[in-house]
């Protein structure tokens, strides 16, 4: 059992000191089972007082709204991980940046993403997802959490994006390093920045105009900086946006929707009975598991927050797997149930800081799904390692054997 202790008194004008805790969520086994550690940290309080990395985790739903939709108070301005290093690095991106700056910015990004946009890439992303899913279901097994998962992020940073071959063998490698970066400043933290720095490098020097597709979206970036609607020295980072948060998060949601299904069979038999349910299908997956676990805010100036006092220049973090999994939103929240609709959960943030590319990472899934359903009966895992990283969740490997519709 982890040390939690009680909450001390304050000038009750300005709330209480938050309760403390001698938790650690970035050990290995803490990263490969948290969910334990998450109910205790909520049933002490929403907010908790980590002393290790001396962070005020938030750990119930509504209260991780409340923080998510006050970037004038929880800031990202001044960086979204957990050590210097990261945050100097990351100054001024749209990742570390509040507004009028970071709407400046996504006004730009989200164009393409946006759902009207994403309509014209459907038929592009089924015909690439039926390539794969063909290929796939006819092996005796296969990696679900690379050979099927990875395939249509890469292809869309590649073809889309317009980043083509070029990077593509190391971007896998940088885009988990980039999230391993934002942890403390532990080992593997340590480990990560060298390579979060060459992700860094490589957008600066080699994604530029004449290297990358003229007819791509971050080709589209350095347009708009032409044309005055962003300044130049954003159009490297915002590259990256496009390209590494999007591979992880679909990604690892992809390869835990075949997880839970191949564990829960009634749930996909449900869904294949009733296709209807495969957005709803998506964000059970996504509230159960979330692919990204925290990210941080600086407190601006004091604030009381559900009572407790919470001093300026303090660091909170935002615990999204935590509050997906509140039992004060969501009954049974360890239960995997398609049919519950949780389309308000908080895998992709929420207010200002919303994932630009959320549309896109579920378009991708519900393609690679709705090829699935019709021809697989049943996912059996045969292997699987889990990815211990500071900030992600899912697998890096994922052996299944499918059961092929009509063939025994």
């Amino acid at each position: 059992m982890s040390e939690i202790t009680g909450r001390r008194g304050t000038n009750m004008s300005l709330g209480t000191a938050p309760p403390k805790s001698e938790v650690d969520l970035f050990t290995d086994e803490a990263l490969l089972e948290p969910y334990d550690l998450h109910r205790e940290l909520r049933e002490v309080g929403s907010v908790v007082h980590l002393r290790k990395h001396n962070v005020y985790a938030i750990t119930r739903y509504e209260t991780l709204r409340e923080v998510s939709l006050n970037w004038e108070v929880f800031s990202s301005a001044q960086g979204v991980g957990l050590n210097d290093g990261f945050n100097e690095m990351t100054a001024g991106t749209l990742i570390s940046s509040d507004p009028p700056d970071h709407r400046l910015m996504r006004k730009v990004l989200q164009r393409p993403l946006l759902p009207n946009r994403l309509q014209g890439i459907e038929p592009f992303l089924r015909q690439e997802g039926a390539r794969i899913v063909d290929q796939l279901i006819a092996r005796p097994t296969f990696d679900a959490a690379t050979d099927l998962a990875r395939h249509l992020p890469l292809t869309v940073v590649s073809k889309l994006v317009g980043l083509g071959n070029y990077g593509q063998d190391q971007m896998l490698d940088w885009a988990a390093a980039g999230f391993d970066a934002l942890g403390p400043m532990n080992q593997r933290t340590a480990a990560a920045l060298g390579k979060a720095q060459e992700m860094v490098e490589f957008a600066m020097t080699e994604a530029r105009p004449g290297v990358i597709d003229p007819d791509g979206w971050a080709a589209a970036l350095f347009d708009a900086a032409h044309n005055g609607e962003l300044p130049a020295d954003k159009c490297p980072f915002m590259i990256i946006d496009y390209a590494a948060p999007s591979l992880d998060t679909t990604i690892l949601g992809t390869g835990s929707a075949v997880w839970l299904f191949a564990q829960h069979p009634d749930q996909w038999d449900l869904l294949r009975e009733d296709p209807s349910l495969v957005r709803h299908a998506i964000n059970e997956v996504l509230r159960c598991e979330s692919p990204i676990q925290c990210f941080t805010r600086l407190l601006t100036r004091d604030h009381v927050l559900d009572g407790f006092s919470l001093p300026a220049g303090a660091r909170v973090m935002l615990l999204y797997g935590s509050a997906n999994r509140d039992e004060r939103k969501y009954p049974r929240p360890h239960v995997f149930d398609i049919t519950r609709k949780p389309s308000d959960h908080v895998a992709f943030g929420t207010g200002e800081h919303a994932c630009a590319g959320m549309n896109l990472a579920r378009l991708e899934i519900k393609t690679l799904l709705d090829l699935l359903i019709p021809r697989v009966s049943r996912f059996e895992v045969l292997s699987s390692e889990r990815l211990v990283n500071n900030l992600l969740r899912g697998f890096s490997k994922l052996e299944v054997r499918v059961e092929v519709e009509g063939v025994r």
